[in-house]
């Protein structure tokens, strides 16, 4: 048995076919490119599904798929008229102009305490693009007949079918309230509420694949398609099973660094440091903190000149330590706990790529003590990727286990999972070890210097 996860990245969208041991045994790739309109920026989904039924195809001739899941990025929805057409582009989070809203969408959109969403940057908030497109394209606007969050817009391109899903609409939408499972007040105010489709949980097969997909692709009617689910929860969703009623936090990596914090109070999330709760699979809030990690390695990469593969050892972050050289956040705009303050770095290292690396362990550090993370802190491929990145977070956090759970691609495994829900919440958890502190002297010291100058400059 195998299935086929279609994965969308803010920087690469992927096609990985696993076995019935989740292992990824095939997978094809290409850069995820937005493309700049004549009204905003957008994400070309016409050109994104040619390329995915090539690679179905592709992956139908190797193997026989029985099942087809999918996870994206967040904020992001597709807008869908009476004739199945795109009603308007799909907007990327990443433009700014809806920012021009600001006033009049701040004086509409819900209190934080309603959605536990932050008001943020650009598109960040799914909300506000919907209010910037319905106050520029009103008479577009009104043809809506369905909003379908991203992994939907998906499942509905493959099946015929129209749903949506709360692990997308619970994302700093603005359009969600976590704790009442219900949509907010904005829902109405836009005046969508006609427009989106049933709600069904993650784990639910929505049907099979359409005849004109079979047809272009290759594959069995038969193969079932599942509802789809948010990338960082997909990470989230495969530990749920094997750590019951304990506190864990799930730290989820990528173009986005989130942590997820099982029993992390979410009435003490600081909506000023990109704090928020996002809806796990269950439909329950989990405390979130977040920033813009690998989009920051990248930065400090190379403003330092180094390359994001070039190989590091403990040496190369004991000479930084010793050096006293900082990377100060932040790196990239409008996001993280240090929102609104610009990247600084204090000298050239000798490795930017060690530097880089623990600029990423203290601001996860940080974003677990704002949290107030308890028990686990879970890793998945970052493990593999930069496993010295995880091994300062051990030292850094002495009481604490950080386990590394060795997946290759954890939001591909985590979808994967939702397709063997029941069978793998009796599962113990497999193939994990225990990180080993890193041992860099004075790295306590080191981070108490680091904290105050990101603090103060």
């Amino acid at each position: 048995m195998y299935t086929f996860i279609f994965d969308i990245g803010k920087t690469n969208i992927k096609g990985n076919v696993l076995n019935d041991q989740g292992e990824t045994v095939w997978s094809d790739s290409a850069s995820n490119e937005s493309v700049q309109g004549e009204h905003y920026l957008y994400i070309d989904v016409k050109a994104v599904e040619k390329w995915l039924l090539n690679c179905l195809n592709k992956a139908a001739k190797a193997f026989k798929i029985d099942a087809i899941n999918i996870t994206t990025h967040g904020a992001c929805a597709v807008l869908v008229d009476a004739h199945g057409e795109l009603v308007l582009p799909v907007m990327d989070y990443e433009c700014d102009i809806v920012e021009s809203v600001n006033d009049t969408y701040d004086a509409v959109r819900p209190e934080f305490n309603q959605t536990l969403s932050p008001n943020l940057s650009a598109g960040l908030n799914l909300g506000r693009q919907l209010f910037w497109l319905k106050q520029t394209f009103p008479e577009q606007f009104n043809q809506i007949q369905a909003v379908l969050m991203y992994p939907q817009y998906w499942v509905w391109r493959l099946t015929g079918k129209q749903v949506n899903e709360v692990t997308s609409l619970g994302c700093h939408t603005d359009l969600w309230q976590p704790e009442k499972a219900d949509y907010s007040d904005l829902v109405d105010t836009l005046n969508i509420r006609h427009a989106l489709p049933k709600l069904v949980n993650a784990d639910q097969v929505v049907d099979t694949v359409s005849a004109s997909v079979c047809e272009q692709t290759g594959l069995a009617q038969t193969c079932k398609v599942y509802a789809g689910i948010h990338d960082s929860n997909a990470s989230f969703s495969r530990y749920l099973g094997q750590n019951k009623d304990k506190a864990f936090t799930v730290v989820s990596t990528g173009t986005w660094v989130i942590s997820m914090s099982m029993g992390a109070d979410i009435h003490a999330l600081k909506e000023e440091k990109d704090m928020l709760a996002n809806v796990c699979v269950l439909n329950k809030p989990i405390a979130c903190a977040r920033f813009m990690g690998g989009r920051e390695f990248a930065q400090i990469c190379e403003q330092t000149q180094a390359k994001t593969s070039d190989p590091i050892t403990q040496a190369d972050l004991q000479n930084i330590v010793d050096e006293q050289i900082f990377a100060l956040p932040a790196f990239s705009s409008g996001s993280g706990p240090f929102v609104g303050k610009q990247g600084k770095i204090t000298a050239q290292p000798d490795s930017g790529n060690a530097l880089a690396t623990l600029y990423l362990a203290l601001m996860i550090d940080h974003e677990l003590d704002l949290l107030n993370a308890k028990g686990d802190i879970i890793f998945g491929s970052t493990s593999k990727k930069n496993p010295l990145m995880c091994r300062l977070i051990a030292q850094l956090r002495p009481e604490q286990n950080v386990v590394l759970s060795g997946d290759s691609a954890s939001t591909v495994k985590g979808a994967w999972v939702m397709t063997q829900w029941d069978d793998w919440q009796n599962q113990p958890q497999q193939n994990t070890e225990i990180a080993t502190p890193a041992g860099i002297n004075n790295l306590e010291q080191y981070k108490a210097a680091w904290l105050e100058a990101a603090s103060a400059h």
